[in-house]
């Protein structure tokens, strides 16, 4: 018990100071920004199509399996609100961060890991080339940004397969399932979900960054630095999502 309490506190010493020089890289060095446009494309739209389906799904699910209980209660023409909150505050931020986390933090804690392991990271030391600058700014700066306009998009996607889940049992028009959304979600509902995307985003690019750039030496560490970003990535949103709803009951509520 006592090794574990130690490696815990450890660990969380070595992420708090990572955390501390990223923001010091930030602010004191030079800012890469043909490698960050590159990281946006490659951690961001090329998981456009697996969230847009995810997303689809999402909604099309959530609308099928909610109207039966809807219509129960008479109360069928509150079904496009009830799937636009579900998903605006809660399924599609989480479904698709934990998607990220899957596909680009494990995929940046390999990438960084491997360089680590084959000394690619030091030679760019030697040829006077910031690793850290380079490596790790630009990938967590993409994923800030990138993870909050991936979660816009599952919301959009989903919305629009909730109007085809509702359109296969009745006759919705677009105008009519698009007003009735509005008139239920509010910028208060919208703002706190924002919100929290961006530190889901951020974490999300923090942990693979931080689990490739400590790599181990040896081939093996490369395969545990990709398993243990996507376990602390994915836990990370579950304990950012469960502050962000307490903290959103606090401020907001009636």
């Amino acid at each position: 018990m006592a090794i574990l309490l130690q490696q815990v506190f450890e660990n969380t010493g070595k992420v708090t100071f990572f955390t501390k020089r990223f923001f010091k890289a930030i602010t004191t060095q030079s800012f890469e920004l043909k490698e960050f446009l590159k990281q946006c494309y490659l951690l961001g739209y090329k998981a456009f199509p697996l969230v847009g389906i995810t997303g689809f799904i999402m909604g099309l699910v959530l609308t099928l399996q909610s109207r039966p209980t809807m219509v129960k209660f008479g109360a069928e023409a509150m079904l496009p609100g009830m799937v636009a909150l579900s998903l605006v505050k809660e399924v599609a931020p989480i479904v698709t961060a934990l998607i990220c986390a899957g596909k680009i933090s494990s995929g940046i804690g390999a990438e960084l890991g491997s360089m680590k392991v084959t000394e690619q990271i030091d030679a760019m030391e030697v040829s006077a080339i910031n690793p850290f600058n380079y490596l790790v700014v630009t990938r967590i700066l993409a994923t800030t940004l990138m993870v909050p306009l991936l979660v816009v998009f599952a919301d959009c996607i989903g919305m629009f397969g909730g109007y085809l889940a509702m359109n296969i049992h009745s006759n919705v028009k677009i105008y009519r399932y698009c007003s009735q959304i509005l008139e239920t979600t509010s910028f208060i509902d919208i703002l706190p979900a924002t919100i929290k995307t961006v530190f889901f985003g951020f974490f999300i690019g923090m942990i693979g960054c931080f689990k490739g750039f400590n790599a181990a030496n040896g081939t093996e560490s490369v395969g545990r630095a990709a398993n243990s970003a996507v376990v602390s990535a994915s836990l990370s949103i579950f304990i950012i999502d469960l502050i962000a709803v307490q903290l959103t009951d606090i401020l907001f509520k009636s």
